[in-house]
């Protein structure tokens, strides 16, 4: 198989060619789940949890409602297991007995009439047996919390997962700390975040005795929502199959929940012998899906004279919600990367996650690693003010370069220069010079500014082992035109699988990319390539496409039918003649892994990753100290990600990201009552807008990697990790007040400038 090489000419990769569904999105043709309806289809509706924490009582259905219209479904009707299954059995499809947050879906609604679902919704009276609640992650840890999460395996009460990450020896750390010229100290917090994709959660659902269950919907990961409809309808996974719809925007969000709705819709058209649709509206959406981790990072650093880390110990702590759903692997990534793209002699992480009588948090843009990266790089221009260093030159005596060695033992390989990446971007901000000027006209001032930076990684792929177990399929068939046409389960909702997978198969079969077609992601056709998430789909799934087009081009080339330098007509008149020859054409590759690329699950150590991708974010602001806002003024992305495969899309990934990175630090704020998202609608779940956004200016470095396909790695988590703590650093420069946790309001900053002088550095 021919083995990429940069010397090669390059057709399609690199360049920018037209969406493969942008056309249909911009005239209108595309068709969104909330556009689509089926004969005879009815609308489902969810009964919702009041309480946080409560022993069910009674449900009662109230007189003015005409309810033999309707169909209703509880945990009675389940055929099969009462669960909901991502990494454990601990989420139940529908509350039975026991509600353990509000909005907890209780029982399932279906009327012809999608108008008269509110009223019948508010109709259903639930009386519960209150029992004590925890909302916080230190009041779930708390000794005399009530126990909301217990399990014989967990290592305390209330705890989902527990990792321990360790380089060094006890014994060494020790030592270090007791010998060390400084010791810093810091606690840093982020609050949840919510997807705020544009479309709203949907699916429809069919349900026939022989033929099995069908939905068909947004979301991110076919095969997971299979999995989940196989426990609740006790069926084979043929007879549970799922389509993705169009899809608008997912960020994570859709990663988990749609296995949620996918069941309650399935189980209503079940029960009523129809299709049932189910879509939330926004603040249905809001306050009962999942959102982004709540965390807090505690640090402590022994570091000599010099600047050099000795040594550390990191506690990254998740609020997990009342459910576990996807956060042990959350709490995976965040904890692998708490250490940074630095270099540690001796180093103990230990990530935890935390039981709460919150809606269940899950997968949003990062993973866990926005998170804790918050918290290093907050750190790490703490540990600079303490020494007497600047935040440039503590990070350079201390950054990974090639031949070092992660926090988990993984040997950097991969060209990487951190030290010329740092260069660059403060250069190219100007950098040294803003700071001089804003450090000589602040003090005369009402508005405050201030240029800070982050630098960081992030693994593409599945962490460890687990892209081994995923054992992921692709396919590419020829259609009965004589076109290739890829099979994968990877999911387009905006961000370019469609484009960037077709551009792979377009350059290995030295075709024109409008030559290449690409299968809707059903379950009943395409295999399982594993979901679409993880900064995977470009780095892992895309060489797999690659592979299966060089092995269709070679069976094509090695049958004599197909000449040595072919044209697309040639290309299709071979392909008609295999397949009239030999039947049906189709290459199948399954995943690999590198042979250099070994996890030890149980010690937490090995390649964490096959690849990662670097970056240095720069953030000015701007602090008015008569309002006390904050904004972000100009924002400098430069990130090392491989082959850029498509410019245009890699540039968008990056604004995006950036965008949600602003909003998460100075903007977007859940507001909990009792456990319940008080502020669940667009007017006060404030986000920022495109008149709130900087200038951002996107650059690359280009360093191709023998793990992608052309070079490529993964690009779409990055620009999550690096906006907020940049921002925060800038705002500190700016003010010379700590500020160690996000969201930061006006009213946060007012609290902190107002307050006396032990805030102010």
């Amino acid at each position: 198989m021919p083995e990429f090489s940069p010397s090669e000419p390059l057709q399609t990769v690199g360049r920018s060619p037209l969406r493969k569904e942008g056309l249909a999105k911009v005239v209108g043709q595309a068709k969104y789940v909330d556009d689509l309806s089926l004969p005879g289809m009815w609308y489902g509706a969810t009964v919702r949890s009041s309480v946080a924490r409560g022993r069910i009582r009674s449900i009662e259905f109230g007189p003015d409602i005409p309810w033999h219209e309707f169909t209703i479904v509880t945990a009675a009707d389940i055929p099969g297991e009462n669960v909901i299954v991502h990494l454990a059995k601990d989420h139940p499809c529908l509350a039975a007995t026991h509600v353990n947050h509000p909005d907890e879906p209780i029982l399932l609604l279906a009327h012809p009439d999608r108008a008269i679902l509110p009223a019948a919704v508010a109709a259903v009276r639930v009386q519960y047996e209150e029992l004590p609640a925890v909302f916080t992650i230190d009041e779930s840890e708390a000794p005399d919390a009530p126990a909301i999460w217990q399990d014989p395996a967990a290592p305390a009460k209330n705890t989902f997962k527990q990792y321990l990450m360790q380089c060094g020896d006890e014994a060494s750390l020790d030592e270090i700390f007791a010998s060390a010229d400084f010791i810093v100290e810091g606690e840093y917090r982020t609050g949840a975040q919510e997807q705020l994709y544009i479309e709203n959660n949907g699916i429809i659902a069919e349900f026939d005795r022989e033929a099995g269950v069908k939905v068909q919907g947004a979301m991110q990961c076919p095969y997971y929502v299979v999995h989940a409809l196989q426990l609740v309808f006790n069926l084979p996974a043929e007879k549970c199959r799922v389509i993705q719809t169009e899809t608008g925007g997912a960020f994570g969000g859709k990663e988990d929940f749609p296995s949620v709705i996918a069941s309650h819709a399935a189980l209503l058209a079940m029960k009523a012998g129809r299709p049932v649709k189910i879509c939330y509206d926004r603040a249905e959406d809001l306050a009962g899906t999942t959102k982004r981790h709540p965390s807090r990072s505690r640090h402590r650093t022994a570091v000599s004279r010099d600047g050099r880390l000795l040594g550390g110990t990191i506690e990254v702590a998740l609020d997990g919600g009342a459910y576990l759903t996807l956060t042990s692997t959350v709490l995976s990534r965040a904890t692998i990367h708490a250490p940074g793209p630095y270099h540690w002699p001796a180093l103990r992480v230990v990530g935890k996650a935390m039981a709460t009588n919150l809606p269940p948090h899950g997968a949003f843009r990062g993973f866990g690693a926005p998170q804790s990266i918050f918290g290093t790089e907050r750190h790490m221009n703490k540990i600079a003010r303490t020494i007497g260093l600047t935040p440039e030159e503590l990070r350079r005596r201390n950054l990974l370069r090639v031949g070092d060695r992660t926090a988990t033992g993984q040997l950097i390989t991969d060209t990487v220069d951190m030290q010329q990446l740092l260069t660059r971007a403060l250069q190219e901000t100007n950098y040294h010079a803003k700071r001089e000027e804003f450090a000589r006209t602040n003090p005369g001032s009402t508005i405050k500014r201030g240029i800070g930076f982050a630098t960081f990684f992030h693994g593409s792929g599945f962490t460890g082992s687990g892209e081994r177990r995923l054992d992921s399929l692709v396919e590419i068939e020829i259609t009965p035109e004589g076109q290739p046409c890829i099979l994968v389960s990877s999911t387009e909702f905006g961000q370019g699988t469609n484009t960037i997978l077709c551009q792979v198969a377009a350059e290995a079969l030295q075709l024109p990319y409008a030559f290449v077609q690409i299968a809707q992601p059903d379950t009943a056709r395409v295999p399982n390539s594993g979901p679409t998430v993880a900064s995977r789909t470009a780095m892992i799934v895309g060489k797999l496409v690659e592979r299966a087009a060089y092995s269709l081009r070679d069976t094509l080339l090695h049958s004599g039918l197909l000449p040595g330098d072919y044209t697309e007509q040639d290309f299709r008149t071979a392909a008609l003649a295999y397949v009239a020859q030999h039947g049906p054409l189709k290459s199948s590759v399954r995943y690999q892994s590198p042979g250099d690329i070994f996890w030890d699950d149980q010690n937490y150590r090995g390649e964490a990753y096959p690849a990662y991708a670097w970056a240095v974010y720069v953030a000015e602001v701007a602090v008015d100290t008569t309002t006390y806002s904050a904004t972000c003024t100009h924002f400098y992305a430069l990130q090392e990600v491989g082959r850029v495969l498509h410019p245009v899309l890699a540039k968008g990934q990056i604004e995006g990201g950036v965008a949600q990175g602003i909003g998460y630090a100075l903007y977007e704020k859940c507001v909990w009552q009792r456990g319940h998202m008080a502020n669940n609608q667009m007017t006060n779940y404030i986000m920022p807008t495109s008149a709130d956004l900087p200038p951002i200016e996107v650059a690359f470095e280009e360093v191709p990697s023998i793990h992608g396909p052309f070079g490529a790695k993964g690009i779409g988590e990055l620009p999550m990790d690096g906006p907020a703590p940049a921002i925060l650093n800038a705002i500190e420069e700016a003010t010379g007040i700590e500020c160690d946790e996000i969201p930061l309001l006006p009213e946060d900053l007012f609290a902190r400038m107002a307050m006396p002088q032990e805030n102010a550095r």
